[in-house]
């Protein structure tokens, strides 16, 4: 009897799933197909969207979500309407047959709908710098430069006279910790460290410790800013997590793209008239960039080739990265790893 009642039970299931029954996985049953005029997707564009009924099943009712918020689907139209670029998850919520209702997804990427401007730069002054400085951070403070440096055994934070190059002070991290950016707000200095998933927390005026943090979500620790409230911290990928500035806890991300790529390697990082500017590693050309910080876009691209040439030519100079604003001077101050100048410009756009 026992032998009895289990065929009958197997053959129920097989029955079940061999007819899209409730063992059958929703993907089997259905899938959001997405097209539309370009390969790539881009915000405000209005695409196709359809649901594929693979066991011709009887739809009752589709209904859409775009990360996880309710869209309008009209005549199989649907307008990505989103505010963040980078991916994306647009789920259907299908009901069917007798009332059984499942959810199917689909992964895309959303793309900002127009290029960035292009920009060019000015020099209007020309400063001395520390060659022996592998530079991960810059930032003015109350009109005195702070910068952090790379490489274990030679990681220091410094405060700086930007005239002179004149050390106020300085304080070297441990042999093992790879410095990087920093960012300062309320008279603390919030420092990132590379690989060790550390940060500290400094007082600007004493250098002395208040606390430490360690990093959630984000893989590394590259570049940091602030808007005066929160704290930006990009690390290697294409994203720039949002910390609060009290809990020092990830509470968000934005995806850093233009109209056609990804940008990955975001680097040091400053925040300035509402936006975030930022190097990027490694892109084949000395540019920074300009992030929306609310969207993830990119809306402009400063070309700064040229200035490396400037700088005294040694086996150790290697690529741009450090990008201050003084709010004093309102004008943004640029230098470069290894590099014995740093340069006060004004940027220009084509």
């Amino acid at each position: 009897m026992k032998t009895l009642k289990f065929l009958t039970y197997s053959a129920i299931t097989i029955l079940l799933i061999s007819c899209g029954g409730a063992n059958t996985p929703a993907s089997k049953l259905f899938e959001i197909q997405i097209t539309g005029k370009k390969a790539k997707f881009h915000q405000n564009e209005t695409v196709d969207i359809t649901v594929k009924n693979k066991k011709n099943k009887t739809i009752n009712a589709v209904s859409y979500t775009l990360d996880g918020e309710k869209v309008d689907v009209k005549d199989n139209k649907l307008v990505l309407k989103t505010e963040k670029v980078g991916k994306k998850t647009v789920t259907a919520e299908i009901t069917y047959d007798d009332d059984t209702v499942v959810e199917v997804s689909k992964k895309i990427t959303v793309f900002a709908s127009t290029a960035p401007s292009i920009y060019t730069y000015e020099i209007l002054n020309e400063y001395p710098h520390n060659p022996n400085y592998f530079t991960q951070g810059l930032e003015f403070y109350k009109d005195t430069l702070y910068e952090s440096t790379g490489k274990r055994g030679k990681s220091v934070l410094v405060k700086l006279d930007y005239k002179t190059g004149t050390i106020f002070k300085e304080h070297k991290l441990k042999d093992t910790q790879f410095g990087e950016g920093i960012t300062i707000l309320d008279n603390k200095i919030y420092h990132l460290t590379w690989q060790s998933n550390i940060g500290f927390v400094y007082n600007a005026d004493t250098f002395k410790e208040i606390d430490q943090f360690t990093y959630g979500k984000s893989k590394e620790g590259w570049g940091f800013c602030n808007d005066g409230e929160k704290l930006y911290k990009s690390d290697g990928s294409e994203k720039i997590w949002t910390l609060n500035a009290e809990t020092l806890i990830e509470e968000s991300a934005i995806e850093v793209y233009t109209n056609s790529k990804k940008l990955i390697k975001i680097n040091e990082l400053e925040y300035a008239n509402g936006k975030i500017y930022a190097n990027t590693w490694q892109s084949g050309q000395d540019v920074a960039v300009i992030i929306n910080p609310n969207s993830g876009i990119v809306e402009g691209i400063i070309n700064f080739n040229g200035l490396k040439d400037k700088v005294t030519k040694t086996d150790n100079v290697d690529v741009l990265n450090g990008i201050a604003y003084n709010p004093t001077t309102k004008t943004f101050f640029v230098t470069g790893k290894n590099w014995d100048k740093m340069f006060e410009v004004a940027l220009i756009k084509k």
